[in-house]
């Protein structure tokens, strides 16, 4: 086997390979500037694949014919693909000798692309899951192994949404990568004309619009917590909300964005319907707080007015 992963969400998936299969290589992406430091570290799979003694490959670029020669000559069955961060073209689909499975963050077909996680959230969905498939030219569009079904939760965010679909899929697709060993993984089709698509986050997806519904801003918050944060901006500096729940969803209110109340259960604030009652904040420059103890220092009172982000600097796609 090769393990082709990244982020924080492969991790489990590679403990759970590694764990079942003959794992002769990981590639990886390259080191990275991350954090507030911007501090150059490896991912997170580089480290986990570490720490389990695994040779590790890590790849600026899937063109290069070296590296598909070099993983080509370990002679791999199959390849086990999660968040990787780069397209594989049907000649690295050709290396190992059965296929190349991957596993994905949605019931596929809904939410191909690049963050079904956050767009499940964002669109208020009840439920999710993970499937793996059978990697195709195209994006997420493989026939279908395994799928497994998973609720999602009133306080569930990017985050942890993520973190329980990561521990779900993993041993979904070792027992996929172990059935295909065999000879009898299932193959079914994806209805192509069907499904959506959850492209890549950008950092302007993290802006709050006040005139939409208050359900809509919610979700949007869970959406992009942690990254790239639900921002918004209070006497003339940035605001990140981090906890949040609709307070009433039905009213109508001239002013959106506006301070309705203050309390000890946090901020109140106007939505073009219904109102969002702020729970923990993080203001520019300082750590997250309760929104009620933000509130006191930050001297906000009703008729105040939070105020949307129009632009801000460019970062990293993640």
């Amino acid at each position: 086997m090769v393990f082709l992963g990244t982020p924080l969400f492969a991790v489990p998936s590679l403990h759970e390979v590694a764990r079942r299969c003959e794992v002769v290589a990981v590639v990886t992406r390259p080191d990275r500037p991350r954090g507030r430091g911007r501090r150059v570290e490896p991912s997170e799979v580089a480290v986990a694949a570490g720490e389990l003694r695994l040779d590790v490959v890590k790849a600026e670029t899937m063109k290069s014919d070296a590296l598909r020669a070099e993983i080509h000559g370990r002679a791999p069955d199959l390849l086990a693909v999660v968040a990787f961060g780069a397209i594989l073209t049907p000649e690295w689909l050709r290396v190992p000798r059965l296929g190349a499975i991957n596993l994905h963050g949605s019931l596929l077909p809904d939410y191909r692309g690049a963050s079904p996680v956050q767009r499940a959230l964002m669109d208020g969905r009840s439920a999710t899951g993970v499937t793996t498939i059978w990697m195709d030219a195209g994006i997420d569009t493989g026939d279908r192994i395994l799928q497994r079904w998973e609720p999602i939760a009133a306080d569930d965010t990017a985050a942890t949404l993520g973190d329980r679909l990561a521990r779900l899929g993993a041993p979904l697709l070792a027992e996929s990568l172990m059935r295909a060993a065999q000879g009898t993984a299932p193959r079914v089709p994806q209805p192509l004309n069907e499904g959506s698509y959850a492209p890549r986050l950008r950092k302007q997806d993290g802006w709050v619009d006040w005139n939409g519904s208050a359900e809509s801003v919610w979700n949007r918050q869970r959406a992009v917590t942690p990254w790239p944060g639900a921002t918004t901006s209070f006497g003339g500096r940035g605001v990140q909300i981090t906890k949040s729940r609709p307070h009433e969803l039905m009213s109508r209110y001239d002013t959106p964005g506006a301070v309705l109340e203050v309390s000890v259960e946090g901020v109140r604030v106007a939505c073009g319907q219904g109102s969002l009652q702020l729970v923990a904040v993080k203001p520019e420059g300082r750590g997250e707080l309760q929104a009620a103890e933000w509130a006191r220092g930050a001297r906000v009172a009703p008729g105040a007015r939070f105020e949307a982000v129009t632009r801000g600097p460019q970062e990293e796609d993640v």
